[in-house]
């Protein structure tokens, strides 16, 4: 499928590394960190075509994820 603005749309197969996305669960302060990168997830899993770059990109968005709840966590020891 083609859409005039974005190009080739591929079908969404189902891709278990969108459960680590998942922020339902969070306190509202962390969803609000954690939703963009949900929402860019599914993007790249339904715009992209399923392949080890794919899944490298989510890896790192998982990563980038993670690292921005613990930069908002983060306590300095002094």
């Amino acid at each position: 499928m083609t859409t005039p603005t974005t190009g080739p749309v591929h079908a969404p197969a189902p891709e278990p590394m969108l459960q680590f996305f998942a922020y339902a669960h969070l306190p509202e302060h962390l969803k609000v960190i954690s939703a963009p990168f949900c929402d860019m997830a599914v993007d790249l899993v339904r715009d992209l075509p399923r392949n080890p770059e794919r899944t490298m990109a989510l890896r790192k968005l998982l990563e980038a994820k993670d690292c921005a709840v613990r930069a908002l966590l983060y306590r300095d020891a002094s």
